[in-house]
């Protein structure tokens, strides 16, 4: 693979190493140094476990977000000394795989066998796919090594953990209501939900004639004819499987009469006007009392002659919209079934697996989609019968499957359950010891789980983890024990999860656990047809991965959304079976959208392919190939914890963000050349003030880059990068440090002194962007003229940043910072102009200030002082007092500086002036300086650099 860098800008200055085994370009490959690092002898070790991305398209920018963040976390924690555990993971079931890859056939009725064959192709060509364009990223890994859901040994785990789950008794069968899709006829979970905001339902207003008046309100009724119950509910199909009317104990109902046709509703208090302008109704409210008097009566059903439906008290019941009487189907609501439960209701489902009412509904309504036609059917029957009050469009959030992007219903069915509610305690409590970034995530992470009360992990396909169950072909009873889970999860774990389809039923069962329920035969029993959840899948990942049985991950880094699945999938195994979280921190990020805040998509044009990013496309006018580092930039840059915009504009800036560090890194690698950090360094105490100072930047830089790493907080990374390499490096230091670096003698002190400076910089800058620039690193790193060492070196296997605690002086600080508040002053004078065309006279009285700048500039006068290069004038002066012959300058500049050393103990503010005259002498042609006595000869230090080197001076 190409070095990033290399192919997509002009060579950096410097000589570089052997173009073979030391090339950047080979390099760039990193699985090497993935496998390097593990081998290394430390007790330091990060583990990163990674969330499976699913195996069914291409990869996008969502992946490169997610997988460049991690790596940017591993290359930054390997260059800390520490070993880092990642593995590269593909969540490989699940119902798109199957679609996907059943939609490139033609061919319907296939078997169970050749559905999961075509699936598992499908998956393994869309890993492939990704696979080689995370490797593209620069991503760090054992590619050879990665792991699969649908991988045997990966699949025995897994049943491990159901099997330990089952034994503690979390995992349990039951006939309840569950989010349902008719378009993939099979039940989800709510972390395979999405939700439409903009849904319409044909909301229904509908009557429920009272049959028994409620005993306290016996007197309220007396003589009150045609008595109804008013009912408000989006779903009118689920009006037939009504069992019950709910109401709220505490709140407060009305009797009213409506004045035009003399019948009478009962409703909640605070909407009876509101209602009654909905319904275009003139009522007068008879009674008003509390809905626990509501207690002990019953209604007629508005569809079934002969049913009635008892009033039950709840606390579901909401006042935000409706009549506050909610109608009550056990089988089409959870809370419906907590009702149902406490008062022994029937639930009766009369919805089949593809969304149809069944043959129990009834003539009327059999064979109809409960979503279209047969809620039109419903609403019909509610007309005729007279029931019907109102009909008009509600747009709500509304739930849809995640993947065929289609509505789902809430269904009874019999479905595999985690009892989350005996888990829920502990879980809790075990992530309060968890560190999440952004802090603000585990609030959102806790309420979602507070509001879960089972996980149904069973579901209605064949490509996934067979649940290990067998039923009696004749009573239907299960039959399901420690010893058929560990039979099964040794078959698995051989021949992998075919062998539960293509093995006959009595290799799969033993004799011994048969011969537990009674006098049966292994013939008399079938295979159950559901598979696991994929939430199951992925959310035991950490048994196969994780090294060690008691082991949590440092980090699991995913996208916002797994806040209510991987994440939570992940720990409510892990509790459930170690007591404890797999992992120590979450890192959360959010999702990408188009430039503008928009959402992707192909119809506007705005889809960001990596790729094409990466390499460009058709029309490289238009699509440029920016490199892999550009699409890191962009990632590192952003604002992870929100929505990430990515688009044109934002990936130019990127790049011409990156030419910018560009530039800079030239001018440090140009101008170390023929400097030696071992025999050419200058100590620190002997250098100049100005270079002193730049270490002590240097030291400051460094700790708050790294302390950002340890955050995760890489878009201050960027930040402080950013203000270093152009506010302190090119505006600053550089600009004064030029005259040093091109006029003096190459290997003067002077000289040498910031060249000390510049390759230590030259180091933490490299060594501060490998994390997140691996390509442009290595590269100029193979560019550093000193590190002549093996050709196996790499800024990768050399380190972190490496400072010194003497860099730190913060009264060195006190001294630069006064000098360039005066030199402020100065340029300011002279917008626009040549500095180097003027000569400047400081005037400062006697104290601490002065002495601050006297140590610059002990002498009076000068053009080679310290105090006179951070100026960038021609000639300082520095006085304590003023000048007669100058009292009388028009242009004196006044400024003051205040002195804090000491963390404040001593504040001293002086005053100082400054005055700006044209320089007298002429212009050196050497040094451009003007300090020459003609322009045809060199001034006396460019003299005497020449005389020393050697040569004729002309």
């Amino acid at each position: 693979m190409l070095c990033d860098c290399a192919a997509r800008d002009s060579k950096l200055t410097g000589p570089k190493r052997g173009t073979t085994k030391g090339s950047p370009e080979l390099k760039c490959g990193f699985s090497e140094l993935y496998s390097w690092q593990r081998q290394r002898k430390t007790k330091k070790e990060f583990c990163l476990h990674d969330g499976p991305p699913y195996a069914n398209g291409d990869p996008h920018v969502g992946h490169a977000l997610n997988k460049i963040l991690k790596d940017i976390t591993n290359r930054f924690h390997m260059m800390r000394g520490y070993k880092v555990h990642y593995v590269p993971g593909w969540d490989c079931h699940g119902l798109p795989i199957k679609m996907k890859a059943l939609s490139e056939l033609q061919v319907q009725d296939l078997s169970a066998m050749e559905i999961r064959q075509k699936a598992r192709k499908f998956a393994e060509r869309a890993i492939e796919k990704q696979k080689s364009a995370f490797i593209r990223w620069g991503i760090m890994a054992d590619w050879a090594n990665c792991y699969y859901t649908f991988d045997g040994k990966y699949e025995a785990k897994q049943l491990g953990i159901f099997q330990k789950m089952y034994e503690k008794d979390y995992i349990y069968q039951d006939y309840k209501p569950v989010f349902w899709s008719p378009s993939a006829n099979t039940a989800l979970a709510e972390g395979e939900l999405e939700y439409n905001e903009q849904h319409i339902s044909r909301s229904v207003y509908i009557k429920f004639p009272l049959l028994k008046s409620p005993p306290k309100l016996a007197s309220v009724m007396d003589g009150l004819s045609k008595v109804s119950l008013l009912v408000w509910t989006t779903q009118p199909w689920t009006v037939p499987a009504n069992q019950a009317v709910c109401y709220i104990p505490n709140s407060e109902y009305s009797v009213v009469k409506c004045t035009n046709t003399g019948e009478c509703y009962i409703l909640v208090a605070d909407r009876v006007e509101s209602l009654a302008a909905i319904l275009d109704m003139q009522v007068e409210v008879i009674s008003t009392f509390k809905g626990i008097d509501l207690e002990g009566g019953s209604c007629a059903h508005p569809t079934i002659p002969g049913r009635d439906s008892p009033l039950l008290p709840a606390n579901h019941v909401t006042m935000a919209k409706g009549t506050g009487l909610v109608h009550t189907a056990p089988a089409h609501g959870m809370e419906d079934y907590s009702v149902a439960s406490h008062h022994q209701l029937p639930m009766v489902c009369l919805v089949d697996e593809g969304g149809f009412f069944t043959e129990a509904a009834g003539s009327e309504l059999q064979n109809k989609a409960v979503l279209e036609e047969g809620n039109e059917a419903v609403i019909q029957m509610l007309q005729a019968a007279k029931s019907l009050l109102k009909e008009e469009r509600y747009v709500h959030s509304y739930p849809y499957d995640w993947r065929t992007k289609k509505p789902v219903i809430i269904r009874a069915s019999k479905q595999w359950f985690v009892n989350t509610a005996n888990i829920k305690a502990t879980t809790q409590e075990v992530l309060k010891k968890v560190k999440f970034v952004p802090a603000s995530a585990e609030k959102r992470m806790l309420e979602m789980l507070d509001r879960r009360t089972f996980w149904c992990i069973s579901r209605q396909r064949c490509w996934g983890v067979p649940i290990p169950v067998f039923y009696h072909k004749t009573t239907g009873e299960s039959l399901i024990n420690s010893k058929t889970i560990a039979n099964v999860i040794r078959i698995v774990e051989q021949q992998g999860s075919d062998a539960w389809w293509t093995l006959p039923v009595e290799q799969l069962l033993p004799r011994e656990a048969v011969a537990k329920v009674g006098n049966h035969d292994a013939l008399d029993y079938v295979k159950g047809q559901d598979t696991l959840d994929i939430w199951f899948d992925s959310g035991t990942s950490w048994a196969h991965v994780l090294e060690d049985a008691d082991q949590q991950a440092d980090l699991y880094l995913e996208g916002k959304d797994q806040l209510g699945g991987w994440f939570q999938s992940s720990v409510l195994t892990s509790v459930a079976t170690r007591k404890k979280a797999p992992y120590k921190t979450l890192m959360i990020h959010g999702f990408t959208l188009g430039e503008k805040g928009e959402k992707m998509s192909k119809s506007i044009g705005n889809v960001v392919d990596p790729d094409v990013v990466i390499n460009g496309g058709q029309d490289h006018s238009k699509e440029p190939p920016y490199g892999a580092d550009v699409l890191r930039w962009w990632v590192a840059e952003s604002n992870v914890f929100t929505e990430v915009l990515i688009g044109p504009a934002v990936l130019n800036a990127a790049r011409d963000d990156i030419n910018k560090l560009r530039n800079t890194l030239r001018f440090l690698l140009g101008n170390v050349a023929g400097f030696s950090p071992e025999t050419d360094s200058v100590p620190a105490s002997e250098m100049y003030v100005i270079d002193q100072y730049m270490l002590h930047l240097l030291q400051d830089y460094s700790n708050k880059v790294t302390e950002a790493y340890k955050e995760y907080d890489y878009s201050r990374v960027i930040r402080l990068l950013q203000a270093f390499h152009t506010r302190d490096l090119s505006n600053f230091y550089f600009s004064i440090i030029k005259d040093r670096l091109y006029c003096e003698e190459e290997k003067s002190l002077k000289r040498r002194s910031c060249q000390t400076v510049l390759a230590e910089v030259l180091d933490a800058v490299v060594r501060s962007i490998a994390p997140i620039l691996p390509h442009l690193a290595e590269e100029v790193f193979q560019h550093f003229p000193y590190r002549m060492g093996t050709e196996s070196e790499s800024v990768f296997r050399t380190g972190w940043i490496n400072t010194s605690s003497v860099w730190k002086k913060p009264g060195l600080e006190e001294a630069v910072e006064g000098a360039c508040a005066i030199r402020d002053s100065f340029l300011g004078s002279i917008p626009g102009k040549n500095a180097l065309e003027h000569e400047v006279v400081i005037v400062i009285e006697p104290g601490l200030f002065f002495e601050l700048m006297e140590a610059l500039q002990p002498e009076e006068s000068s053009s080679i002082s310290q105090l006179n290069e951070i100026m960038m004038a021609s000639k300082t002066t520095l006085l304590t007092k003023l000048p007669k012959e100058m009292a009388s300058e028009e242009k004196i500049i006044e400024g003051s500086f205040l002195i804090n050393l000491e963390g404040g103990d001593i504040r001293e503010e002086s005053s100082y002036k400054v005055i700006v005259q044209p320089s007298a002498r002429a212009k050196c042609p050497r040094c451009r300086r003007y300090t020459s006595d003609s322009i045809l000869t060199i001034c006396p230090r460019c003299t005497e650099v020449i005389a020393r080197n050697g040569k004729k001076v002309v």
